[in-house]
């Protein structure tokens, strides 16, 4: 298969820019081997889809995060999935399910192998059948149990340059910290002390993006993802995969053309496989990631938004929400933001560092506390510990102790509801389906804070508390299906169409939402306090020129003329 001209020129480019012209058409050449073999193997059978719509939901899970006695923890989901989520979901994320050895998946010790505690490659091709899968791409570092470290550290010389040594009296200290542990990592190779880059853990080992051979063998390894029927690769810790001394190390011009060049390998024979990049940083360093809008990822993340969710039902006035959302535009038509609240990690503060002030995120912090979370401290470069993420699950974050269940979960369904009318498509992390609380005695049996929002459930129990109408588990959940199943017939929550954000009052958090092509209108509006909100709309405000307009949520008549929201209310006005 030869590669198109267009794409000849920009994968040439990008690698004369990142290595040089001298061996440029070499790697090149080895990149159109890499084509060909997954071309003759795997294109034909993949079908042809359409960019994403109002219809694509993501759930986020561990492989393992459902577990039952008479099958593997993929099958149990895959089980699960079927009998529950099929009309809903359509996207399942399911976290690392390759073998490891910490992190919860996080440091690979083979990219291509499925980890038996959790199936095999069987179990994931069943899943596809059924629902479209994300995998992730663990690309900035992998396990030193990895085949590759192990080599490396014998000697072998084919993987002299896999991983980055330095000196280790070298000025690092421009570089930016994800972690409060020592950047470099001491390590015996043929008998001598070897200093090497470990931005996570001494148990995750940087590999070496400035050899070449480091970015063919990862790019083998996404389009081996991508013939496994991966509708989405995940890219975690994208941003740090190039080092350069004397810089900040993240989001630097080179890790831009690498994953330029990836997709630009990816639109040769996998066109339809979707890029997200894990950038916790914020917003404006965040969409550089969507290029031009067509030549770099297809899909980022919104990592402000659970805690400017957090911050505007504490205070009870979306202004700070509202100011936010006002400013999100669609980048292309083939672009679409990733709106999640609650993730397999903790909430990052990073990203509304320029949204909030000190004093608001020092109450979100305390609120965390006060609810039974813990928050994770990085060092920043004055070398001053500071606030990095928040580790919680939302339910508990969002519920209040002084509030009654009924109230709580009234509360965290209209949290919840946000991101399935924002601009872009809702990733719901398994917990919030559920409204999980506090893992606590995870966190003592790990000793890690992240394992606050890891609980594994146990199938027949889980089952046992959906069908039990009393259940918090069941209520939350039914109210989560029906959410996402009117956003679903809802043309004007596609992620290409319009957003206008209504500054109607504080205490209100309001949209409106147009499909793309303008015909189908929604104003979605929420009461994020304990208190009635009134307000009215004027005539012919927003394309308003009736009286009475039909809300799918209660699927009630609504005078906007007298409107009256109860506490934690959610109105999706159709505007016809």
């Amino acid at each position: 298969m030869s590669v198109s001209k267009v794409n000849r020129g920009t994968i040439i480019n990008k690698l004369e820019f990142l290595y040089g012209k001298d061996k440029a058409q070499n790697i090149y050449k080895k990149i159109n081997e890499l084509i060909d073999i997954y071309n003759k193997n795997s294109a034909s059978k993949i079908p042809k889809t359409d960019f994403l719509n109002e219809k694509d939901v993501v759930l986020i899970t561990y492989g393992d995060n459902i577990q039952t006695t008479n099958k593997n923890p993929l099958q149990s989901l895959f089980k699960f999935a079927d009998e529950y989520l099929e009309q809903a979901i359509n996207i399942i994320h399911i976290l690392p399910f390759y073998p490891y050895s910490s992190d919860d998946g996080f440091s690979v010790i083979d990219y291509k192998k499925v980890n038996p505690a959790l199936g095999d490659w069987k179990d994931i091709k069943d899943i596809s059948q059924k629902f479209n899968l994300m995998f992730d791409l663990v690309a900035n570092h992998i396990s030193p149990k990895s085949v590759w470290f192990k080599e490396y550290l014998k000697g072998n010389l084919k993987y002299d340059d896999y991983f980055i040594s330095i000196d280790k009296d070298a000025d690092l200290s421009s570089v930016t910290r994800a972690r409060t542990h020592p950047l470099l990592t001491k390590f015996k190779r043929k008998g001598e002390d070897v200093y090497l880059w470990t931005t996570y853990s001494a148990d995750q080992i940087d590999l070496n993006f400035a050899n070449e051979n480091v970015l063919l063998e990862i790019i083998d390894v996404i389009l081996f993802y991508a013939s496994k029927k991966a509708r989405v690769i995940r890219m975690d810790a994208i941003g740090h995969i190039w080092k350069k001394l004397g810089t900040s190390c993240i989001n630097l011009r080179e890790t831009h053309y690498v994953i330029q060049l990836i997709r630009a390998v990816l639109d040769e024979i996998f066109p339809d496989t979707l890029l997200l990049t894990q950038t916790n940083v914020p917003h404006k360093e965040n969409i550089s990631y969507f290029g031009n809008g067509y030549d770099e990822v297809q899909l980022v993340y919104q990592f402000a938004l659970p805690l400017l969710v957090l911050h505007t039902f504490y205070t009870g006035d979306a202004s700070r929400l509202l100011e936010w959302a006002s400013r999100i535009k669609n980048v292309s038509d083939k672009t679409a933001f990733f709106n999640v609240l609650a993730t397999h990690d903790g909430l990052g503060f990073v990203p509304v560092k320029a949204i909030l002030t000190d004093k608001e995120i020092t109450s979100i912090a305390d609120n965390i506390k006060e609810r039974g979370g813990f928050i994770s401290y990085k060092i920043a470069k004055d070398g001053i510990k500071e606030p990095y993420e928040i580790n919680i699950t939302y339910y508990s974050a969002i519920a209040d102790s002084k509030n009654s269940e009924e109230s709580n979960i009234k509360k965290f369904i209209a949290s919840q509801a946000i991101i399935l009318s924002l601009l872009g498509i809702p990733g719901i992390y398994i917990h919030s389906l559920f409204g999980t609380k506090n893992y606590l005695e995870g966190v003592e049996k790990t000793g890690q804070k992240r394992t606050i929002n890891r609980k594994k459930f146990q199938y027949n129990k889980l089952e046992e508390d959906l069908t039990n109408s009393n259940s918090r588990e069941h209520k939350i959940f039914t109210e989560f299906m029906k959410l996402i199943h009117k956003r679903k017939s809802e043309k004007a929550f596609h992620p290409d169409g319009k957003q206008e954000v209504l500054f109607l009052k504080k205490g209100i958090f309001s949209l409106l939402r147009s499909s793309p092509d303008g015909k189908e209108k929604i104003i979605a509006l929420y009461n994020v306090t304990d208190n009635i909100q009134k307000f009215c709309f004027i005539k012919n405000q927003y394309s308003l020129n009736k009286k009475e307009y039909f809300d799918i949520i209660s699927e009630k008549t609504i005078n906007i003329e007298k409107i009256s929201l109860k506490p934690y209310q959610i109105m999706w006005l159709k505007i016809y």
